[in-house]
């Protein structure tokens, strides 16, 4: 397909999905469909903010039909194209649980199971429109696998991907495997680990300097296999050695099925990522999992923390998540982690404390100091009743979700069953609505004040935060040396509140140098001003 071509279809296909157009805050299915859609991924473009790409496990209950979602904007969430079905051949060989990922070239990688034991995986150089066949990763029977990219020019190993798992075969240990050219060919899969118990899960984070990590959990060896410790491994040479801590920290997780939520299947498995905003924390490595009966966690499920400032050498204890009332019988679970530009930590996960025990809703915490304190925000505009997908045994109803940022707004992604089938939804969520605190609220401002931005020098992004004593007409917009409006970032009403706005300069010709952003309110106005140092 030339390149003149593959415009006209992705216009044709944004006409196609108008009908999912939503604003910042809105909940809707990016991709309506007849089809099963479960167990939520999303990524975006390391050069361009306004092209994010999302796949779930995809389903057919008449034919039993598998595979997966190929879901993509390039509008920056305005509308999306996609399929239903990862179009690469063999197309009967798919047998769904997709990773994915968009490496330094912008070419999309998925990696998921075949029907046949074994690891494999596509790519698109057409964001996503046509995909090339199939390439083999691994032929042993394996566990999903999480896919990563090294987007850090600074690395040694920049522009390489990276997919790791657990095999299916005693002691159940860790493998990985990495790609140089977008997936065309992958190395000979290496073993990680030599788990003393059971492992399971295994998902991958890049750091600040190309590091690689991978987290799983150590689960005990009957059913339900539940999980008993976290295991960690580093490596800093692009995957020739690992550093391997096989019990990192304890935990007390959950497998097993909820029955007061039709008898799904749940984990409790560990959620992994890493501060690579260049700021006071980076490099930090955070993992979230679900675990009850193990402070602070309570009797019923909570999301706890733990993080390393070490590259993985200690961790923290755990610190609850959720700020709902402890032991209050609410069930939180299926966290999923993001650290954004600018330092802070998102974590997405189910939650029932405003509806009945058979139903969920999704809510957001959010941490700006590191993980020490969290305030959570509800997310979904509705509930939904989980129950499993017919004909694929054990209470399945997928067992992830997922989230990531882009420029000021956060993208999650989950399933809901409220149209009567799965489907994928999201809310894009502007940074700056994150203000009306559920629980453990601070008082309103009483003064109007702009603060110095975030880091500063920048590169690429800056979180400039401001506060507000009563609602009005506010406007932000940056300025070069010259007095040239650059960006208008705000120009709106806005609520009483604390707000943060994301000034994002990736995709921009902008020079490095000074600039100057200007905050407007009533008769208010302040200045300041930022480096950006490229």
């Amino acid at each position: 397909m030339n390149h003149t071509s593959m415009l006209w279809t992705m216009c044709f296909l944004n006409l196609l999905s108008e009908t999912t157009r939503g604003s910042s805050g809105q909940n809707y299915r990016i991709y309506p469909s007849n089809v099963t859609q479960t167990e939520t991924f999303i990524t975006r473009h390391p050069g361009n903010p306004n092209i994010l790409f999302a796949s779930a496990n995809t389903i057919n209950l008449g034919t039993g039909f598998i595979s997966e979602g190929v879901y993509v904007t390039t509008n920056f969430g305005q509308t999306w194209y996609g399929s239903d079905t990862c179009n690469g051949s063999p197309i009967d060989f798919h047998r769904g649980d997709p990773g994915i990922a968009i490496d330094k070239n912008g070419t999309f990688i998925l990696i998921r199971l075949g029907f046949s034991p074994g690891l494999y995986s596509h790519n698109s150089t057409t964001l996503g429109l046509t995909w090339g066949g199939q390439r083999t990763v691994a032929t042993n029977d394996q566990d999903r696998a999480t896919l990563t990219s090294d987007i850090e020019p600074g690395s040694a190993y920049y522009g390489r991907s990276y997919a790791g798992w657990v095999r299916f075969a005693p002691p159940y240990p860790v493998f990985f495997s990495y790609t140089d050219n977008g997936g065309n060919t992958w190395s000979t899969p290496s073993q990680i680990n030599n788990p003393p118990s059971r492992g399971q899960g295994g998902e991958m984070a890049m750091g600040p300097n190309g590091e690689i990590c991978i987290v799983w959990a150590g689960v005990t060896n009957v059913s339900p296999f539940t999980e008993d410790f976290v295991g960690f491994a580093m490596s800093t040479n692009g995957g020739t050695t690992w550093t391997v801590r096989e019990n990192a920290f304890d935990m007390s997780g959950i497998a097993g099925s909820f029955a007061q939520k039709g008898n799904i299947r749940v984990n409790g498995l560990p959620r992994i990522d890493i501060d690579v905003s260049g700021g006071a924390r980076n490099g930090w490595i955070y993992v979230v999992t679900t675990q009850r009966n193990l402070a602070p966690a309570g009797s019923d499920p909570d999301i706890i923390f733990n993080r390393s400032t070490d590259g993985g050498t200690t961790w923290s204890a755990g610190i609850r998540v959720n700020q709902d009332a402890l032991n209050n019988g609410k069930f939180q679970y299926f966290p999923a982690i993001h650290v954004d530009d600018a330092g802070a930590i998102n974590v997405l996960y189910y939650d029932d404390r405003t509806t009945t025990t058979d139903s969920s809703g999704v809510y957001l915490s959010r941490s700006v100091d590191g993980g020490t304190t969290w305030r959570d925000f509800r997310i979904s505009d509705h509930n939904f009743k989980p129950q499993p997908i017919g004909g694929f045994g054990q209470g399945y109803q997928g067992d992830n979700i997922s989230l990531v940022s882009s420029r000021d707004t956060l993208f999650p992604v989950w399933m809901d069953n409220s149209t009567g089938i799965y489907q994928i939804w999201t809310s894009p969520t502007a940074l700056s609505n994150l203000v009306n605190v559920e629980g453990n609220g601070s008082p309103l401002p009483t003064t109007i004040q702009l603060y110095q931005s975030f880091p500063n020098p920048f590169n690429p992004s800056a979180l400039i935060e401001y506060e507000l004593p009563t609602r009005g007409f506010v406007t932000l917009s940056v300025y070069d040396i010259y007095g040239r409006e650059i960006e208008t970032l705000v120009k709106g009403e806005q609520p009483a509140g604390i707000h943060r706005i994301m000034f994002d300069t990736r995709g921009s010709s902008l020079a490095s140098g000074s600039y100057f952003y200007r905050l407007s309110f009533g008769a208010y106005t302040s200045t300041k001003k930022m480096l950006l140092l490229k």
